[in-house]
């Protein structure tokens, strides 16, 4: 037995639920309206049905299609992407579509954003009027609704995938059609790589062992999931956005599995815009913090026009870590004006903000091995247990080291930073503590046993976290010479690759440090509250 909910105004509506894991099914139903009206508040039908028979393709509901893409005659005829933008309104511009064969035999080749002529730095490549932009103003058609919803309990990015869903579910009657077929042909990769590694399966992501970023990935999994249980959050508070879709709520209308592809393939293209194009990027505007799957950022561009989908941007565009050119909110259009020149032909490449490695596999599915943002984070915690614990944490907090976040390149100077504050877990006298108090800094008195003691901490830290990997750097380097190297798992290796030259150049660090203490016989010093390591 199985229930619909239909949610309208003053009208009834009864729609089976088709079960999503299989395109033919019948299904019996009780069918759930439930009834608005401002004079005599909300009332409830139901329908018992016979049983029916039930069609449904799956690959309809979401923006990543089916294992294997069939393109009609009818489809084809309809125009590229970039015709239909101009028939809507894209002014000339000096780029054209070109394609690219896909990893996957299966799928079609994808498409790219190339110079149509040559270019220059300063040239306007394209300004896509904001008719064809998607952004939360347009899908909730008031400010007040999305900055209600996106400072609640839903994300930017769970709006978008939602609207183009339901949009998607119109077929040929939506506008955004040729779009979101754009959206299903990319599947969710950027140009560099492969599909997000949030869609990989448990093998696939067994690629990642030893990486913090496989619990990073399962992390905003689960907050991919926390969003779409509050899916209907949206149905209910923008109800005048859904009246003209004839389908259930969210989360009856959709599993689980088709909302998280939608997300992806929405995250792999999502634009964040600020109010005008920088000479330099922006660190402060770009800088993303991930909690669960919201992403914050802080720009001059009111919050519901500040994310955005733009036809022509990501994944058309290719993404780079010192690229200085940015999409941004121009007038009444999004602009690219070009950052390097360009012959006629070549890829077109936008910055994608000062973002790690990590990042840049969760959300576009590439690494970048010039990445001068990669990074690793060493997190120390103060033993709870040490009788003078809330002294040490009130200068951890006054200095705020505890984190430390290790650079491609900067590790000696990552480690030099850290050092102050990993000794402050091993003071034991109060006296000293006192005067480590009253100083400005954590300056604490060095002797050979406490650096001994805090040195070979460290080089263990940073052999062990070596250890967790399966392979060894000389086996990662070697398996990345082989040209028939899976996709995926050559995107994970040279992530893991990366990881482990900056774990290799801290232990190095760490080494020459020791081999410079005065006198390497001496003992380290007894360490019963020593800071953990993480």
């Amino acid at each position: 037995m199985e229930a619909s909910c239909s949610l309208r105004s003053s009208k009834f509506i009864s729609t089976p639920i088709r079960p999503l894991h299989h395109p033919l099914s019948i299904a019996s139903t009780i069918s759930i309206s439930v009834i608005r009206d401002p004079n005599f508040g909300s009332s409830l039908r139901l329908v018992r049905r016979k049983n029916r028979l039930s069609i449904r393709v799956s690959s309809s509901d979401t923006l990543v299609a089916g294992s294997r893409e069939v393109v009609s005659k009818k489809e084809e005829d309809l125009g590229d992407l970039k015709s239909w933008m101009h028939k809507n309104g894209l002014p000339p511009c000096k780029v054209i579509l070109k394609e690219k064969p896909s990893h996957n035999e299966k799928h079609r080749p994808i498409h790219y954003v190339a110079a149509s002529e040559d270019l220059q730095a300063g040239d306007a490549a394209f300004s896509v009027p904001n008719s064809l932009v998607v952004t939360l103003e347009r899908v909730l058609g008031n400010e007040t609704i999305a900055e209600l919803l996106t400072t609640n309990k839903l994300s930017e990015l769970a709006c978008l995938a939602l609207y183009l869903m339901y949009e998607k579910k119109q077929g040929k009657k939506s506008f955004w059609l040729p779009y979101i077929r754009e959206l299903d042909r990319q599947r969710g990769r950027g140009q560099l790589a492969v599909e997000s590694p949030l869609l990989w399966s448990e093998t696939e992501l067994a690629y990642l062992t030893g990486s913090p970023t496989k619990a990073e990935i399962l992390e905003r999994a689960e907050g991919i999931k926390r969003e779409y249980n509050e899916l209907d959050t949206v149905w209910f508070m923008a109800g005048s956005l859904f009246q003209q879709y004839p389908y259930d709520i969210p989360t009856e209308a959709f599993t689980f599995e088709i909302f998280k592809q939608a997300f992806v393939a929405v995250q792999s293209c999502v634009v964040h815009l600020q109010a005008s194009l920088p000479l330099e990027p922006d660190i402060e505007i770009f800088e993303l913090v991930v909690k669960g799957s919201r992403l914050h950022s802080v720009t001059k561009v009111s919050l519901a026009r500040r994310f955005a989908l733009v036809p022509l941007g990501p994944p058309l565009l290719a993404y780079s870590s010192k690229c200085k050119a940015m999409l941004a909110a121009v007038d009444d259009a999004v602009q690219l004006v070009v950052d390097r020149p360009y012959k006629a032909g070549e890829s077109i490449v936008v910055w994608c903000g000062p973002q790690p490695n990590s990042k840049l596999l969760i959300n576009y599915g590439f690494v970048d091995e010039d990445n001068p943002y990669d990074r690793l984070v060493v997190e120390a915690a103060l033993n709870t247990e040490d009788p003078q614990y809330q002294d040490k944490r009130m200068v951890a907090q006054r200095n705020g080291k505890l984190s430390v976040q290790v650079h491609a390149g900067r590790e000696k100077e990552a480690i030099s930073d850290m050092l102050p504050y990993l000794r402050l877990g091993y003071v034991s006298d109060t006296s000293e503590m006192q005067s480590v108090i009253s100083s400005l800094g954590p300056i604490c008195p060095v002797s050979p046993c406490m650096e001994q003691a805090v040195l070979d901490q460290l080089a263990d830290y940073f052999k062990a976290r070596l250890a967790g990997y399966p392979t060894t750097l000389s086996e990662d380097e070697a398996m990345l010479t082989d040209s028939n190297l899976h996709p995926k798992k050559r995107v994970a290796t040279q992530l893991v690759r990366m990881e482990k030259k900056m774990l290799n150049a801290c232990l190095q660090v760490t080494a020459d440090m020791i081999k410079l203490l005065p006198d390497v016989t001496v003992s380290p010093c007894p360490a019963p509250y020593a800071p953990l390591l993480n």
